[in-house]
């Protein structure tokens, strides 16, 4: 087998790549499946198209099949191996081979798993960690697939993963634990820490934004004045999916990013934002509001529109300032213009979270040394910004039979529909800074609030916000 060095000398890698690189086809030497752990925003995707040039310059594999979690992302890794290998990869006749999204998976041809059987296969799996299953009795539809299909035919495997744990705790397929303390084993680390170091990606800069005189008054009548969001989530009734759709939050929240992002602008004009949303009417709401606040257009895409995936490209290549999003770019999606970015979904897990800050931390140029994200003092949110510098945060996994649960839809509230969905779409599972920043303001749009369950919140007081910066977690 020809030493990759011979190829590396020619490519343009950063350090982590060619290490990770090598480190991949010495591994193959004995072994056929590798785990790559990479932040997000580190470059995967160009690791993968490396690994996968190697390997068929170097006579080790006849095919490349790839799977991804959405169509955009899909499309990103056809157009790199296609560029680097100077070959198709649609799956047609002589194309030496494909890149499909994990749906697809489920309605691939007999004829195609043919070729991983009788033929010198890699497979390349981005974001792994939404295929599950150590066995057949814990693994989800697609983890199942690749059970049965790919991890005994497929000469080799490559995943890849910015996140490499499950919010449900099932074990990640073709991956390794520990016996100890049940961690997962990755072949290859590459943390956020790291990556900024090394100029790699933004330092986060992670806005919690809160308010100091709330007033909640009960169907019965009665009313609290709480000083911060916390204490209302602790002491009522009022849940955290209606404090994201109250439009005097939603908007005091877009003004601070706006804010951010206008001064963005005036350095960099290409520079966007991204709004995460709940359901499609909270993000119709977004956009509306966004529009006229900054009189220009703004994207939305949601999982209801066809045409999604080239609106995402559309924006990727131009310079409008906002997307609105429902289900889509939450992950992978490699849009490196984004640099702001608002946490307004309903879904408060970390891996999620980690994703979407994720999004706004792959660097474009050595000026933009920084990306932020906004969310609501929420106290799971806050936690997760603190410990955000960590690659691993709990990452024991939890081996138990696989159960069949009717989705369950959460209470809406007896005073109004609110925005309407009751539940998201989609849920798959450096400078240093001194001591931490707080900045006040005092929010300068008077809101009329809405009839339903907005009349049983009211803010009297000022907006505030405290900027936890990942430099902290280096004190922590």
């Amino acid at each position: 087998m020809p030493s990759p060095d011979k190829l590396l000398s020619s490519m343009n890698l950063r350090q982590w790549q060619r290490d990770c690189l090598e480190h991949a086809i010495e591994h193959y030497r004995t072994r056929r499946h590798y785990l790559c752990l990479a932040t997000p925003g580190a470059g995967k995707t160009v690791l993968a198209t490396e690994v996968a040039n190697h390997m068929v310059k170097a006579g080790m594999v006849d095919y490349v099949l790839c799977f991804s979690p959405s169509v955009v992302v899909a499309l990103d890794f056809r157009d790199a191996l296609e560029c680097r290998l100077n070959a198709r990869f649609d799956g047609q006749i002589g194309a030496r081979g494909w890149s499909m999204t994990y749906q697809a998976m489920l309605t691939i041809s007999p004829q195609l798993w043919k070729i991983i059987e009788e033929y010198r296969v890699l497979v390349i799996f981005d974001e792994i960690h939404h295929c599950a299953g150590s066995e057949m009795s814990n693994a989800n539809a697609w983890g199942a697939t690749i059970l049965q299909r790919i991890r005994c035919q497929a000469s080799y495997t490559l995943s890849l993963t910015g996140t490499p744990w499950r919010s449900d705790q099932l074990p990640i397929v073709l991956s390794q634990y520990s016996n100890e303390d049940l961690q997962i084993r990755c072949d290859y680390t590459y943390g956020m820490l790291s990556a900024i170091d090394d100029g790699v990606c933004r330092l986060p800069q992670i806005t919690v934004v809160d308010n100091d005189c709330i007033k909640w008054i009960s169907d019965q009548g009665s009313s609290k004045v709480f000083t911060s969001i916390e204490q209302l989530l602790s002491h009522s009734s009022y849940s955290y999916h209606q404090l994201i759709e109250h439009p005097s939050i939603v908007e005091g929240l877009l003004e601070l990013a706006q804010q951010k992002l206008f001064q963005l602008r005036k350095v960099n004009p290409r520079a966007g934002g991204l709004i995460v949303a709940s359901s499609v009417s909270h993000a119709e709401y977004i956009r509306d509001y966004l529009q006229s606040k900054t009189e220009q257009p703004v994207v939305l895409v949601t999982y209801q529109e066809s045409e999604s995936a080239s609106l995402i490209t559309q924006f990727k290549n131009n310079d409008t300032p906002w997307i609105v999003s429902v289900g889509m770019i939450s992950e992978g999606t490699n849009i490196p213009r984004l640099q702001v970015c608002c946490h307004l979904t309903r879904i408060k897990t970390e891996l999620h979270y980690r994703q979407i800050l994720g999004r706004v931390l792959r660097r474009e140029s050595s000026q933009d040394l920084k990306g932020y994200l906004f969310t609501l003092a929420e106290p799971t949110l806050i936690a997760y910004a603190k410990r955000i510098a960590e690659d691993l945060p709990e990452a024991r996994v939890v081996h138990k039979q696989k159960q069949l649960i009717e989705p369950v839809l959460l209470d809406e509230s007896p005073q109004g529909q609110g925005f309407g969905e009751s539940i998201d779409s989609y849920n798959p599972d450096s400078t240093p800074l001194g001591d931490l920043m707080v900045n006040s303001l005092t929010s300068t749009r008077q809101t009329s609030l809405q009839s339903g369950y907005y009349q049983n919140l009211r803010l009297y007081g000022r907006y505030r916000s405290e900027v936890i910066s990942l430099r902290q977690s280096y004190l922590n």
